[in-house]
């Protein structure tokens, strides 16, 4: 499992675009003082960004230009990394990770509403519905560390909030010196 000292632990949000994942995470960082890492704003910011795919209409990460930007941060630890998709993250930088999840009527509403349409509103609807980003997160780190959290309504959000800061507690209880 881990084997580096922080004085603050690591979290991953994870999960398809439009489960909520921002909203969470803004919440979370001011109530734990930890540092929100938007990975998609990090990524314009420091020009981590390939070719733009015309299809998605997006541009492509440059995941190890990321990867080298963020190396000296996640090693001090306090962060929540916020991002649609795991795998290419390294292990060692995270203590836990938690996958949001959503119906698929509440999702349809949610990104229709962002202007997503056609290709890339279909195929993030099918990546709920096949739970990608949940096996994603379960094949890249360890299991005891992966929690799906459903996050359809205002409810489930605070209730998601809550149990993430006691587990930080928790974690700060056992992990740092006294």
């Amino acid at each position: 499992m881990q084997n580096i000292k922080r004085n603050k632990p690591n979290i991953l949000v994870t999960g398809t675009p439009g489960v909520g994942k921002s909203l969470l995470c803004v919440k979370l960082a001011e109530i734990t003082g930890m540092r929100w890492i938007d990975v998609s704003k990090v990524a314009v910011e420091n020009n981590c960004l390939e070719e733009f795919d015309q299809e998605y209409n997006c541009p492509v990460l440059d995941e190890d230009k990321l990867m080298d930007g963020l190396e000296e941060s996640m090693s001090l630890g306090g962060n929540i990394v916020d991002y649609h998709s795991c795998e290419f993250f390294p292990e060692r930088w995270f203590d836990i990770v938690f996958v949001l999840r959503v119906d698929n009527t509440t999702l349809f509403d949610r990104l229709t509403a962002r202007g997503y349409s056609g290709k890339k509103l279909e195929d993030n609807i099918q990546c709920e519905i096949f739970q990608t980003i949940l096996e994603e997160a379960r094949n890249s780190y360890a299991e005891e560390i992966v929690h799906e959290l459903q996050s359809t309504n205002a409810a489930e959000l605070e209730s998601n909030v809550q149990r993430i800061y006691m587990w930080v507690q928790s974690w700060l209880q056992t992990n740092t010196d006294t």
